[in-house]
């Protein structure tokens, strides 16, 4: 018997793998996590294309009850669907390692991932530096980390791609001008000029999808920018560009 980490894709019900298709047949329950990223489809139209009862899993469960999957997965074929890629959140591959541990078979099913499918930009994927994520601002989290990930990366002339919160239940979802002002606001406090309304940036929203946007051009003019629905991204690409990388951001810049 199998746990099956099978990833969606970027875009909607159809953006499974023919693999992940089969595999998913041959599994007795099937759960979705729900809580890193979201699909341009609703679980109906996931069970539709299936035809699978899925039941959608938050944090809690797969972080903190994932030995119910795996107790299961030894005595039958249990699938875990996750948008994206499997192994692009650390807290599956803790899954993965383990069902390892234990000896319990499980297989992942790769599918593209945010951190490709930002190509699409045309900044070039080997110059990206650490990925951070900007957060919802609470008085419990800290809001410096995007900002000195920021400054880490552009010391070594890399990209910076930021991922942005959210919370799916409670149909909240970090936009890119409120991300943009987090990182102002961080701004303001430092005084470094890491981030400022002149910094070039790209806004990212439904990447993988028929109706992705990106929209180039500076802090301030993307504050007032609408990207239409979730789930987005924030890029600040490096001040040393290659002369494509140059073309590409031109060809997204706002008017």
């Amino acid at each position: 018997m199998t746990l099956y980490l099978i990833g969606l894709g970027l875009s909607d019900e159809k953006d499974i793998t023919l693999n992940g298709q089969e595999a998913l047949q041959q599994c007795t329950e099937v759960y979705l996590e729900g809580y890193t990223s979201i699909l341009q489809a609703t679980k109906e139209k996931l069970e539709k294309q299936y035809k699978k009862k899925i039941m959608v899993v938050g944090r809690e469960f797969v972080e903190n009850h994932s030995d119910k999957l795996l107790q299961k997965a030894k005595k039958e074929n249990i699938a875990l669907l996750i948008v994206g890629d499997p192994l692009a959140a650390t807290t599956h591959y803790d899954l993965f390692l383990e069902a390892r541990k234990q000896q319990i078979s499980v297989k992942v099913i790769h599918n593209a991932t945010i951190l490709s499918a930002i190509a699409l930009t045309g900044l070039q994927l080997y110059k990206f530096g650490k990925t951070a994520s900007i957060p919802f601002p609470r008085k419990e989290v800290s809001l410096e980390a995007p900002y000195l990930i920021l400054n880490e990366n552009q010391s070594i002339n890399a990209h910076t791609l930021f991922l942005l919160d959210l919370i799916p239940e409670e149909n909240r979802f970090l936009t890119i001008p409120q991300a943009i002002q987090v990182m102002l606001d961080i701004e303001s406090k430092k005084k470094n000029k890491i981030f400022t309304k002149k910094t070039l940036c790209l806004g990212c929203a439904r990447l993988g999808s028929k109706n992705f946007s990106i929209k180039a051009g500076t802090a301030e003019e993307l504050l007032a920018q609408d990207f239409g629905q979730s789930p987005y991204c924030l890029i600040v690409p490096s001040k040393k560009l290659h002369f494509l990388e140059e073309e590409a951001i031109e060809s997204w810049t706002v008017n």
